[in-house]
């Protein structure tokens, strides 16, 4: 019971961190500069440019409709999974600053999507969310089987449409810029910074190759037994996971003993278990 407790605290602290680094954001690199990359708190920005609302206020109203149209669509469950996120994120907007850290609008809106990227990977860790239009994507998935990634897309390309309108055409840019930063840096949180690379190897001489894996270059590795798809002959293959600094070495040391060796690499972005 304890244990449940503790692991609920936490999770509701890494919930705070992640819209905190959210609403800095917003507050300290998007907002200051006019550029809207989309969401209900690009909208907010929009709003607050052409008619000076306020843009935890609107973004608070923005998530109670939302939440209303969760319950009657989506239920209870997913209703309940995003109500913390989608009233405590105004909040924090609402408590953090709104001040202008970086002079460019190029530095701003990187640095603004890199932090956006971490605050959206951290909720997503904990199966969180912070609401907003992260919701209509939902229903449109449940009712016309749109996919929910096209439906976001499309809803946060309108917003950045709209920078034209407010901000001008550089807003507009910037804010796709900052659409591909967090895109990108979402993806290398959520499957992990510590990249490798898998090496399947076929070669006439792979027992020596195994040889040099194994003992010379302390590497381990899987072997697999194919079929060669021309010849019907039956084959083995090698399969290793290396790290990128060591990939050259031990690709070096296999041509060494069979130039005509077949070698396929691929990235792979996470690697759990031991060694079998």
């Amino acid at each position: 019971m304890k244990e449940k407790g503790f692991k609920l605290i936490m999770q509701f602290a890494v919930m705070l961190v992640a819209l905190e680094v959210l609403a800095i954001s917003i507050n300290m690199f998007y907002a200051p500069h006019n550029v809207a990359a989309g969401g209900a708190t690009g909208i907010s920005i929009l709003l607050e440019d052409a008619l000076g609302w306020n843009r935890a206020l609107i973004v608070f109203v923005i998530n109670i409709a939302m939440l209303l149209a969760s319950y009657f669509t989506l239920g209870k469950e997913t209703t309940a999974r995003i109500t913390v996120g989608s009233l405590l994120l105004p909040i924090c907007m609402a408590i953090t600053p709104s001040i202008s850290l970086v002079s460019d609008r190029t530095l701003a809106v990187i640095v603004g999507g890199a932090l956006y990227a971490l605050g959206v990977a951290l909720l997503y860790q904990i199966d969180a969310s912070s609401g907003g239009t992260t919701v209509p994507p939902l229903i449109l998935k449940k009712y016309f089987n749109f996919k929910p990634s096209v439906s976001l897309l499309v809803i946060d390309t309108m917003v950045c449409v709209m920078n034209i309108f407010s901000s001008g055409i550089e807003a507009f840019i910037l804010a796709l810029f900052s659409s591909v930063i967090t895109l990108l840096v979402m993806n290398y949180i959520e499957t992990g910074i510590d990249r490798k690379k898998s090496v399947y190897i076929m070669s006439s001489h792979l027992a020596e190759v195994e040889e040099i894996i194994s003992e010379s270059l302390d590497q381990s590795y899987t072997s697999l037994d194919v079929q060669g798809g021309f010849s019907g002959d039956n084959k083995r293959m090698l399969m290793l996971v290396v790290e990128n600094s060591e990939y050259h070495r031990i690709i070096g040391r296999i041509r060494e003993i069979d130039p005509q060796a077949f070698i396929l690499t691929t990235n792979v972005a996470e690697v759990h278990g031991g060694q079998y």
